[in-house]
């Protein structure tokens, strides 16, 4: 059987888990308009979502060139040695540090929250094929300092790893929170706080507010629960500190509401990889150039990118999205300090 033959028949499986073309449902006029009769749909109404042909469309006219772009064997990417032991004695300290794909930790007013946690060789709903991890996470999940909380923006497999989720529970114990509809699967995992929010809920932790907010996006682990729960992202605001956490997102109007209800971020954490070809994915990847257009949006003091540089997922050269967005940057007369490009394993403190 020729390589090409196998590739359509993974893809094919893999499209079965994520692409078969499937109806949201009818709208729900006596709910909220994200609501349907039997699951979620995106606030625009220009969201398309493209079927499984296309995605064979797509994967079947690869060329060597694109393949070639996007096989880590042809890079060397640079990551940081960290070892936990400042992130474990920082109480007090604002601070990010990018373990890899969407996966951040951030250290806020005392408290640590984690981003989208992955710490598996792949995200895929079998251990023996799909997308493989080719760069280490930025440190070890024993080295981590106590988890506070954990925040699910949306449950695909790259962004709610089971096999994650259960090692925190059983190290730290953290509060999960996730969109509408998560709880019941998560709560079968054996985690034992776990809340889950439509757009706009908020939680109170202390002194500390987290919010789910929009984004424009799907959900789904098989194709049995297309859309029947629900993505977002996340504002969290302490005393003195806020950030915004975007999980996937396609570029939409929502940014500037966000940045509207919530003046005066201080970090927005925003993906710059997953997004070509434009055709198959921009209505559900913001690209480097929109991702930036988002951090204006927001109107935030800092943007970490991320969602790039761990699995490869599309047609991009893995090296293309930050100098992307570093050259947006510059084309848009943003200062440079402001695009905090982190290594994998890289720490930045703010209050230093």
């Amino acid at each position: 059987m020729k390589k090409k033959e196998i590739a359509i028949i993974v893809f094919y499986l893999i499209g079965v888990y994520f692409f078969i073309d499937c109806k949201s449902g009818k709208e729900r006029k006596d709910l909220k308009p994200h609501y349907t009769e039997n699951g979620f749909k995106n606030p625009s109404s220009k969201f398309i979502r493209h079927g499984f042909g296309a995605m064979v469309k797509w994967r079947w006219n690869r060329d060597e060139l694109i393949q070639s772009s996007t096989d880590p064997k042809n890079y060397q990417f640079a990551q940081i040695k960290n070892d936990g032991k400042i992130l474990r004695e920082n109480n007090s300290n604002f601070s990010a540090t990018w373990i890899g794909h969407a996966t951040v930790l951030v250290q806020i007013e005392g408290k640590n929250i984690l981003t989208d946690p992955i710490w598996s060789d792949r995200c895929s709903p079998v251990k023996f094929a799909g997308p493989k991890r080719y760069t280490k996470p930025g440190v070890a999940l024993d080295d981590l300092p106590k988890i506070d909380l954990v925040i699910i923006s949306h449950n695909h497999y790259d962004h709610l790893d089971t096999e994650t989720l259960i090692a925190l529970e059983k190290k730290f114990q953290p509060l999960f929170l996730a969109g509408l509809g998560n709880e019941k699967f998560l709560k079968n995992l054996g985690l034992s706080k776990v809340k889950e929010l439509d757009w706009w809920d908020e939680v109170q932790e202390k002194e500390m507010k987290i919010t789910f907010t929009p984004t424009q996006h799907f959900s789904g682990r098989k194709i049995t629960d297309l859309d029947k729960t629900l993505w977002g992202s996340y504002v969290v605001s302490g005393i003195k500190k806020k950030f915004y956490f975007s999980g996937d997102t396609g570029y939409f109007e929502g940014f500037k509401e966000i940045g509207e209800k919530f003046p005066d971020l201080d970090l927005a954490i925003l993906p710059i990889g997953a997004y070509e070809p434009r055709w198959f994915m921009s209505p559900m990847h913001v690209d480097p150039h929109q991702s930036v257009q988002a951090f204006l949006d927001l109107k935030a003091k800092y943007m970490i990118p991320m969602h790039y540089l761990t699995f490869v997922l599309t047609d991009e050269a893995l090296d293309e999205p930050l100098r992307l967005a570093y050259s947006e940057f510059e084309n848009r007369n943003i200062s440079l300090e402001k695009l905090l490009g982190l290594k994998i394993g890289e720490s930045f403190f703010f209050d230093e």
